[in-house]
């Protein structure tokens, strides 16, 4: 597998799992998205058949959604390690976010769990996951 392709061998270098009802993970997969011209990450909601799919494969409980999972070349990264990988793929300036990685796991990690338990109450949620427009679907898996 060369540098270009992604997990799946399709040219994409990661999939972003998240929860797919949930404002804040929907305005953070738009984020992705907006900043990743490249189309290095492709998409897939936690609640869906093929999410839960690839949380069983990677050992993580398929019952919990409050965390992002990243999944890059096999490697699984969950929480602010996830996030932190994320922006080091994105157009600049957010890689210069990385630098948080430095910043013990533990503290990241606390933060992290403190929006997840609150982002239903502050961002809202969904009844349904978002529907992504016919030009970005095929960066959805499914």
């Amino acid at each position: 597998m060369n540098d270009k392709q992604g997990p799946e061998g399709n040219g994409y270098q990661g999939i972003v799992l998240v929860d797919g009802v949930c404002h804040l993970c929907q305005g953070l997969t738009r984020f992705i998205i907006e900043r990743d011209p490249l189309a290095k990450f492709q998409f897939a909601s936690l609640q869906s058949d093929i999410g839960a799919e690839l949380l069983q494969k990677g050992g993580l409980p398929v019952d919990e959604v409050d965390t992002v999972v990243v999944i890059e070349n096999g490697k699984y990264y969950i929480r602010s390690a996830a996030v932190l990988r994320i922006v080091r793929q994105l157009k600049m300036p957010w890689p210069l976010l990385y630098a948080f990685a430095f910043v013990p796991l533990p503290v990241r990690d606390w933060l992290y769990r403190y929006v997840a338990r609150n982002r239903y109450r502050w961002f809202g949620k969904e009844e349904q996951c978002m529907l992504p427009t016919p030009e970005l679907r095929k960066r959805f898996l499914s």
